[in-house]
């Protein structure tokens, strides 16, 4: 096997290893700060890929693609917010627990509304913005521009996410809030709030995959199904409510789906991600990072 080739290959898994890992960062936020499973993630990612086209080829133009991308997350992330202020929030018992059960129905029928508005405003067809830069050459190895620009984004976004969680005021509630949400509220944190913030960043960053991703796998109304499965691969991978868990739960992903598309077949690259998954539960089943207990 010609190493330049396997290099390319795993170059590539770590390009789409990085952009998982964004789409699973916000599912494991959400759930580490609100107790609850956000279903429609995928869909939040179909949005950010519309927007992204949208605003490229029918606002901004495709030599300003990089106002683009910021707009999508922040339309993203606004209507995540809305979303739970008004859908979500109502469902809290004394500001404390909630109604999950109730929660999930609501973010399942999300996923179905949204899917089918896609299909009524813009058909069953795909589309993609043109790439946002040319080819180049990393060493001796050729990487498309739209990918580069990808991994790009997606490491400055993880950095942004992680700066503004561990030094900012609102960073030290939300994590309040994951650690201890009776405690947060003792201490006088706005627990509403907070959960609102959360939402809007963890579906914000469902839509910054799907824009950074939207010239490479095109966008249509189901683009969001596949990437709500590898999410969900990822942060089981990588344990649940672990956020260092879902980056290396990413990048595992996309190494072995690249690795095992040159080895043995592309056409079973998804197959690859659920082998990962049943041998890493087989060895640890709480996942790499997981909590083998959660305190009530």
């Amino acid at each position: 096997m010609d190493t330049t080739l396997i290099a390319q290959y795993v170059l590539a898994g770590l390009v789409i290893g990085v952009i998982y890992c964004v789409m699973a960062v916000g599912i494991t936020f959400i759930y580490s700060v609100m107790k609850m499973i956000n279903w429609a993630m995928g869909e939040f990612y179909m949005i950010g890929g519309y927007l992204q086209y949208l605003l490229i080829t029918l606002w901004l133009g495709p030599s300003r693609w990089y106002l683009a991308l910021p707009l999508a997350v922040l339309g993203a992330g606004l209507l995540g917010m809305l979303i739970q202020r008004v859908l979500l929030r109502p469902m809290f018992v004394g500001q404390v627990e909630r109604l999950d059960e109730y929660a999930t129905i609501v973010t399942i029928s999300l996923t179905v509304l949204f899917r089918n508005l896609a299909i009524v405003l813009f058909g069953p067809y795909q589309f993609s913005p043109r790439d946002y830069a040319p080819a180049v050459m990393l060493g001796p190895l050729p990487l498309n521009g739209s990918r580069l620009v990808a991994l790009l984004g997606a490491i400055v976004l993880l950095g942004v996410f992680a700066v503004g969680t561990r030094w900012t005021w609102f960073g030290r509630a939300l994590r309040a809030a994951a650690q201890n949400r009776l405690g947060a509220l003792s201490a006088g944190i706005n627990l509403p709030w907070v959960d609102t913030l959360a939402f809007g960043i963890g579906v914000g960053l469902a839509g910054a995959a799907g824009a950074l991703l939207a010239p490479v796998f095109l966008v249509f109304p189901e683009s969001g199904a596949l990437s709500t499965v590898k999410g969900f691969e990822i942060i089981v991978i990588g344990g649940l409510g672990s956020l260092p868990g879902s980056i290396v739960g990413g990048l595992l992903l996309g190494l072995v789906e690249s690795l095992g598309s040159v080895f043995f077949s592309p056409s079973f690259r998804d197959v690859y991600g659920f082998g990962l998954l049943l041998l890493i539960l087989a060895l640890r089943p709480a996942g790499l990072w997981g909590e083998q207990t959660r305190e009530a």
